[in-house]
C-alpha cells in the first residue's frame, strides 16, 4: 500500500500533463507537489517542521535551473538583436544546406560537447534555438535536443556524475573507472540506435537513410574517443569525444562525405574575424566552462570556496553565511538540519552566460538593445519559474526522510518485483532519479547506495550495477521534467510538455533495454 501511495503523485503529474486537453506544467506541478506534502504529513506521518524545511529547500534548489536557464534565454535574445545569430545561420548554410548534417552537426556534436563542460541541461538550451533558427520546428527540435542529450551525459560537467554522484560509496579509485568504462560502453551501443530515432522527429526516414554514411561517421567521430577515454578515467571522455565529434562532423560536410548529392550552395563570405565575432557567444562560453570546471587550473576550488565572510542568523529560520567567492549558504532550515547551498559563479548563470552577453554588446556596440533582450528573456521565463519553483518542491519532498523516502520506497519495491532479474531493470531505477531530479549526479547520489545494496544482496557484480544506475541517470535525461520545462522556456513553446513526455519516453525504454542486453556482455569484455 505504502508503494502505491507513493507513486500516486508521480502518476497523476504524468496523467495531468498527458492528457488530451493536458494541464500546463505550471499549473500541474504546483497542484501536484502540494497533494504530495499533504501525502507525507497525513499519511505517512512526516515531521511537520521538516516537510516545510522541505519545500523551502526545494524554493531554493529551483533556482539553480531557473538561473542556468535565464541565462541561456538571454544569451540568444542577445545573439538574435545584436545580429550574431544572422551570420551564424548563413554561415552554417554556407558549409551545409543537408538538413540531416545541420542537426548532427549541433544537435548532436555541439551538444555532446556543450553536455561534457558543463551539464545542467545547457546542451538543449544552447543547441535548440541554433536549430530553430536555421528553420527546424521547435517543438521537433525539443524532442531531438532532449534525445541526443543522453549519451554524454554520464561523464558530463566534467565526470561529476562519476566522481561525485557515485564517490559517496566508498569505492575505489579503480572500480570508479570500471564504472566509467562499462557505462561507456553501453552509450557506445546505444549511441548507434539513439540519434537515429531522434533525427526521424525532425526530418524524413528516407532523408535520413539517404544521409545514413555522414549520420554514423559523425556518431562514431564523438564516441570512439570517448569510449578510449573512458578507459582511463571520467573526466574527459565527453567533452574530449565531442570536440573532436564537432570538428570532424563540419569537416565531412563542408567536403559532403556521407552526404546525399545536392545542388552546392554559394558558400556565405565571410571573413574569419567576422565569423569568430559572430560565433564568440558561443565558443566564449564554453571556454569559460573549461577553464571554470578543470580542476588543475585552480578556478574552480577558487569559484567553490567556502572560507564564509560574512554571517547572519536568522533563527529560528536559518543561518545565512556568504563566502569570499559568493558561494550562498543556508544552515539549519527551521532548526531541522537542513542545509542549501549556491555557488553563485559557480553554476553556469551569470559565469558565463550573463557575463559573455553583457561582452557580446559591448563587442557589437549593440548596447542599446540590452533592455529589449532583458525584456524578452523575463518573459519567457515567468511561467517556467513557477513550474521549476513547484518541480523542485515537489523533487525534494520525494528525496526527504533517508531510507524511509518515497523514492527509496519505491526503488525498494521495484528490486523486490525484480528478483534476481534486477540486472535488466537497474538502468530504470537511474533514469526515474533523473525523471525526479532533472539530473544524473542527483540521481547517483540518491539511488546508487540501494543499487549497491541490491547488488551485494543478489550477489550481482557491483560495477556493472552502478554502471547500469549511471547510465539510467544519463538516459532520465530524456523525461526529466526540468529539462523539458527548460528546453520549452527557452523556444517559447508553452503547454507542450505532456506531448514532448510521450514522444520521448519509450526511446528511454528502448535505451534501457539495450543496456540491459550489453550488461550481460560488458562483464566478460571489461
Amino acid at each position: 500500500m505504502n508503494t502505491i501511495v507513493a507513486i500516486s503523485p508521480i502518476v497523476i503529474l504524468i496523467w495531468l500533463m498527458t492528457k488530451k486537453n493536458s494541464m500546463p506544467s505550471h499549473r500541474a506541478l504546483p497542484l501536484v507537489a502540494l497533494l504530495l506534502y499533504l501525502l507525507k504529513i497525513l499519511y505517512f506521518g512526516s515531521d511537520f517542521k521538516l516537510m516545510n524545511a522541505t519545500v523551502i529547500n526545494g524554493l531554493l534548489t529551483a533556482w539553480t535551473p531557473i538561473l542556468v536557464i535565464w541565462g541561456a534565454i538571454f544569451l540568444f535574445r542577445t545573439m538574435e538583436n545584436t545580429g550574431a545569430m544572422k551570420t551564424i545561420r548563413e554561415w552554417l548554410n554556407g558549409i551545409t544546406n543537408n538538413k540531416v548534417a545541420q542537426l548532427m552537426i549541433i544537435g548532436w556534436a555541439f551538444a555532446f560537447l556543450i553536455e561534457g563542460a558543463s551539464g545542467f541541461g545547457t546542451p538543449a538550451a544552447l543547441a535548440a534555438p541554433l536549430l530553430v533558427g536555421l528553420g527546424f520546428p521547435a517543438l521537433n527540435v525539443a524532442i531531438l535536443t532532449l534525445m541526443m542529450n543522453s549519451v554524454p551525459v554520464t561523464f558530463g560537467a566534467v565526470g561529476t556524475p562519476i566522481w561525485f554522484g557515485l564517490g559517496q560509496l566508498g569505492l575505489t579509485e579503480t572500480q570508479l573507472l570500471e564504472i566509467g568504462m562499462k557505462s561507456s560502453v553501453v552509450h557506445g551501443v546505444a549511441a548507434l540506435v539513439i540519434p537515429i530515432i531522434a533525427l526521424r522527429f525532425v526530418v524524413q526516414t528516407k532523408e535520413i537513410k539517404q544521409n545514413i554514411i555522414f549520420v554514423y561517421l559523425s556518431i562514431l567521430s564523438c564516441t570512439i574517443p570517448y569510449v578510449l577515454l573512458a578507459q582511463v578515467g571520467y573526466e574527459f571522455p565527453a567533452v574530449i569525444g565531442g570536440f573532436i565529434g564537432l570538428i570532424f562532423s563540419v569537416w565531412l560536410a563542408k567536403c559532403g562525405i556521407g552526404l546525399k548529392r545536392s545542388q552546392k550552395t554559394k558558400p556565405a563570405k565571410f571573413t574569419f574575424g567576422q565569423i569568430a565575432k559572430a560565433t564568440f557567444p558561443l565558443w566564449g562560453t564554453i571556454a569559460i566552462l573549461l577553464i571554470t570546471r578543470i580542476k588543475e587550473i585552480g578556478l574552480k576550488a577558487i569559484l567553490n570556496s567556502t572560507q564564509y565572510v560574512f554571517t547572519l542568523s536568522l533563527q529560528p529560520v536559518t543561518d545565512f553565511l556568504i563566502s569570499s567567492a559568493l558561494v550562498l549558504q543556508f544552515n539549519n532550515i527551521l532548526g531541522t538540519g537542513t542545509n542549501f547551498s549556491h555557488a553563485l559563479l559557480y553554476v553556469p548563470s551569470i559565469i558565463p552566460f550573463f557575463l559573455i552577453s553583457f561582452i557580446a554588446f559591448l563587442i557589437y556596440k549593440k548596447a542599446k538593445v540590452v533592455r529589449k533582450s532583458w525584456s524578452q528573456s523575463w518573459q519567457r521565463m515567468k511561467k517556467p519559474i513557477i513550474a521549476l519553483l513547484a518541480a523542485l518542491a515537489f523533487v525534494k519532498l520525494l528525496l526527504v526522510d533517508g531510507n524511509q523516502s518515497l523514492s527509496m520506497i519505491i526503488g525498494q519495491s521495484l528490486a523486490d518485483l525484480t528478483g534476481t532479474y534486477w540486472q535488466y531493470f537497474a538502468s530504470y531505477l537511474g533514469g526515474l532519479g533523473s525523471f525526479f531530479s532533472g539530473s544524473n549526479t542527483v540521481s547517483n547520489l540518491t539511488f546508487g547506495g540501494i543499487q549497491q545494496s541490491i547488488a551485494a544482496s543478489l550477489g550481482l557484480n557491483l560495477t556493472t550495477i552502478l554502471a547500469l544506475q549511471s547510465v539510467g541517470g544519463a538516459m532520465g535525461n530524456m523525461i526529466c521534467i526540468n529539462n523539458i520545462v527548460a528546453v520549452c522556456s527557452v523556444l517559447g513553446l508553452t503547454n507542450v510538455e505532456g506531448k514532448i513526455l510521450k514522444k520521448t519516453i519509450l526511446p528511454m525504454i528502448l535505451y534501457g533495454i539495450i543496456a540491459g542486453i550489453i550488461s550481460l556482455f560488458i562483464g566478460q569484455i571489461i
